[in-house]
């Protein structure tokens, strides 16, 4: 180890000046610490206060001409009643909001990743969840022309209640397979689809699923919409859209220009429209046989999760991630 060779005046000398200097630091920072005002949280508690927030990932909307509701990643309810000018936000705890319908007494339902439904009433309030057993992991819902509930998802797994959750009704295909996206055409006519090419029908209201021939390729889809018990639509990975006029029993690919793929497919005003990734809405041109891109103001190049009609105006409601939810024109 190094000595320290210098006079014993010397090493005293610096230890003073080691403390001196250590004292006026300190006392430095008390006064620092005087003049420092308390933050403005101001600012913080206005945007927390805002209904719509910067986390929010909308996953699904739905409306039934008087309102419309989004539902987050996060398990908040948007709500709105002017066309989605402005919104009220319902937290609903320890919940992951997925998927949306509107039911044709005006009510809502969703399905929370966590294994619960949802319900509104037709205003979008007086929110009630329960327990939902199977499918094991819930991936698409519907509500039929009964108002009964209808959830599918993991291991090819159906399930139906008439009674709001009290009592369930599971179809079990038995399957490794997902059901990705499910609709009822009418009271009895219903269609379900999923990973490898999964196509199921039922023409009694759901008492039976039949399995259709499997879509060549293993697709998977992320939507389907179809128009009438004939004439669909499915929607799959890189932009790929499939077009049936059998019911299902068949399928060819349409083009799809925006090359985007469509996270969901639905009705505006008697055509059918797509949201999807980087930001993109396309619509179906039955004159032309083919998808278009429609453009709209500020469009930002995110995945959009949700949309929905407001079929009394040239207008959608689309939702994504950042706190994106707002209407957009159709009438160009």
């Amino acid at each position: 180890m190094r000595r320290d060779t210098r006079a014993p005046g010397a090493r005293a000398q610096r230890r003073g000046a080691q403390a001196l200097y250590g004292a006026a630091g300190a006392a430095l920072a008390l006064l620092a610490g005087g003049c420092t005002q308390a933050p403005d949280l101001g600012a913080v508690q206005a945007e927390r206060a805002k209904p719509v927030q910067r986390y929010d990932i909308t996953q699904a909307l739905a409306a039934n001409g008087q309102v419309i509701v989004g539902a987050t990643q996060t398990g908040a309810a948007l709500v709105s009643a002017d066309a989605g000018k402005s919104w009220t936000r319902t937290q609903l705890g320890g919940a992951s909001l997925i998927g949306l319908s509107a039911c044709p007494d005006g009510s809502f339902v969703g399905i929370d990743f966590y294994r619960k439904v949802w319900s509104a009433d037709a205003r979008g309030g007086n929110w009630k969840s329960v327990a939902l057993d199977k499918p094991r992991t819930p991936l698409a819902l519907t509500c039929d022309g009964a108002n009964r509930w209808w959830v599918a998802g993991t291991h090819a797994t159906l399930a139906m209640s008439a009674d709001r959750g009290a009592t369930w009704k599971v179809t079990d295909l038995n399957e490794d397979t997902q059901i990705t996206a499910l609709q009822f055409i009418d009271d009895k006519q219903g269609v379900a689809v999923g990973e490898f090419g999964l196509v199921l029908k039922t023409t009694d209201g759901g008492a039976t699923w039949t399995k259709q021939a499997a879509v060549a390729g293993e697709f998977y889809p992320y939507a389907v919409y179809f128009a009438s018990a004939g004439e669909g639509w499915m929607s799959g990975i890189a932009g790929q859209i499939l077009h049936t006029q059998d019911g299902g029993a068949s399928w060819k690919a349409q083009d799809n220009p925006t090359r985007a793929a469509l996270y969901r497919l639905f009705a505006h005003q008697g055509q059918p429209y797509g949201v999807g990734a980087a930001g993109q809405v396309a619509r179906y041109d039955k004159a032309s046989g083919a998808w278009q891109a429609l453009a709209y103001t500020d469009a930002q190049p995110v995945f959009l999760g949700a949309g929905a009609s407001l079929d009394k105006q040239a207008a959608l409601v689309i939702g994504g991630p950042g706190g994106l939810i707002r209407a957009i024109g159709t009438a160009n």
